[in-house]
């Protein structure tokens, strides 16, 4: 599809995963725009992946090692060696062979996905870039002698570290970690959880789905919204009229698309979704899956469901006490849950040397795999005008995009432009928000079965951009 046909608000959504990728560095990272043909089931990032690279020698030479293969850790990899060149050695630490994306993930529980077309590997970022893969997990960081620890015993020494852990889940609601994986999943991790989820839901029958919200900050602020959704259209079309979905909300209100969310909630989905924010004292029986709180106004309140879905506070992947991302002091931010970054570069301001992008750092940005996206990109064009005795560019800018399915054929989608407030220094929400008055993000007018068509074209065209 030609660029000048495509309408400007949807060829932003399209191109977001491109944003930056044509930094002043080069212009190396061009985006092959991934055409759907109308398979919303299929991954297509290898159509992106067709295009051939080849990294430049830039005369700039270090070692550069990356934690964590998502969103992140994979985009940064790959952009480092486009806009390094050859001279920078590249090394993912992974101890997964592939990853499964969280994007797309709510879509597996209706049936309208399944969890393989989620599943993307590393083979392209070595094989077109250079890009050494270490299946291995970090166990611990001397940050004097600049080496990082792994679980095979061996270490990896660098010049500059980006760590991108991910998030972790903590124990919450009376929850452990063995009961969300067996019992009540909060599958915001996509993998088993997600198809345990998706089993628990085809069991139910005209009966009651609770789910929980954590407060901000969570990955993916519009995510829980649209799984009550999905959720909420599967079991009124498949498992009964008088099924219904609870929404128990620990934020004073929706953290996302409020206007689409509150017509979804109280009439696509009315009188089947019941949504409470505010709630408090969560606790719930991953046995009898009785789960109890109190409501906005301090009353208690029981709910006997046959399946719950609590999604737990989060916190970087290694930062609960004795963690190796503690232990190396990167977990400063007051609450030790994130890792606080300068974001003109994405250092550590705990630890010099050491990047962190994606979900586990502070930086103003949501917590989603676009922006993850984006964050890596910044991070890695700053590292390379660092290597190269320059500084990091004094005005990023990113965009923030992704698509929420309201039913299983109809998507709302979101947007934003984040630039750098020097005065604060920090990612604040555009003046204009990229196109209207006042900094806001900005929603899709209306909920359509074109959106949701044009989900995958987004989605092919981010993954292509972060593994192809």
């Amino acid at each position: 599809m030609p660029i000048k046909a495509i309408p400007s608000r949807r060829r932003l959504l399209m191109l977001a995963g491109a944003a930056l990728g044509t930094s002043m560095l080069g212009g190396l990272g061009r985006l092959a725009l991934a055409d759907s043909d109308g398979d919303d089931s299929d991954n297509h990032y290898e159509e992106s992946a067709n295009t051939s690279f080849t990294p430049a020698n830039t005369g700039l030479n270090a070692r550069i090692v990356v934690v964590g293969g998502g969103m992140a850790g994979a985009t940064a990899a790959k952009y480092l060696r486009l806009w390094g060149g050859t001279g920078l050695q590249v090394t993912l630490v992974e101890p997964a062979a592939r990853y499964t994306s969280n994007i797309m993930s709510n879509l597996v529980l209706n049936g309208s996905r399944n969890i393989a077309t989620l599943d993307y590997g590393y083979d392209s970022l070595s094989a077109k870039y250079g890009v050494a893969v270490k299946a291995a997990r970090v166990v611990g960081i001397d940050t004097a002698a600049r080496t990082v620890a792994l679980s095979d015993g061996s270490s990896l020494p660098y010049d500059r570290l980006v760590v991108a852990p991910g998030v972790e889940f903590a124990d919450a609601y009376g929850l452990t970690q063995a009961d969300y994986a067996t019992r009540t999943p909060h599958a915001w991790q996509a993998g088993p959880q997600t198809s345990l989820l998706a089993s628990q839901l085809a069991a139910m029958q005209n009966g009651i789905f609770v789910m929980t919200i954590p407060k901000a900050p969570y990955r993916c602020p519009p995510g829980p919204y649209e799984r009550a959704c999905l959720v909420a259209d599967y079991l009124k079309t498949y498992r009964g009229a008088g099924s219904r979905v609870i929404v128990l909300d620990e934020n004073a209100t929706i953290q996302a698309e409020r206007e689409t969310f509150t017509h979804a909630f109280g009439v696509t989905h009315a009188g089947v979704i019941r949504y409470e924010a505010g709630v408090t004292g969560i606790q719930i029986d991953p046995v009898s899956r009785r789960v109890s709180y109190l409501d906005a106004v301090g009353n208690p309140q029981v709910i006997d469901a046959q399946a719950v879905n609590p999604i737990p506070p989060h916190r970087a992947t290694g930062s609960s006490p004795g963690g190796w991302l503690a232990a190396a002091g990167l977990n400063n931010s007051a609450d030790g849950r994130w890792c606080v970054v300068d974001v003109l570069s994405y250092e550590s301001t705990a630890q010099p040397g050491i990047h962190v992008i994606g979900d586990a750092s502070s930086c103003g940005l949501p917590k989603a795999g676009h922006v993850a996206n984006q964050e890596a990109k910044i991070c890695a064009d700053a590292i390379v005008r660092l290597l190269a005795g320059q500084q990091p560019d004094p005005a990023p800018v990113a965009n923030s995009a992704c698509y929420s399915p309201i039913t299983a054929g109809t998507a709302s989608w979101l947007t934003a432009v984040y630039q750098y407030d020097g005065a604060n220094r920090k990612m604040v929400l555009a003046a204009n928000g990229g196109n209207t008055v006042g900094a806001t993000a900005i929603e899709s007018a209306s909920v359509s079965s074109g959106n949701f068509r044009q989900m995958s074209t987004w989605f092919n065209t981010l993954m292509g951009d972060s593994f192809g």
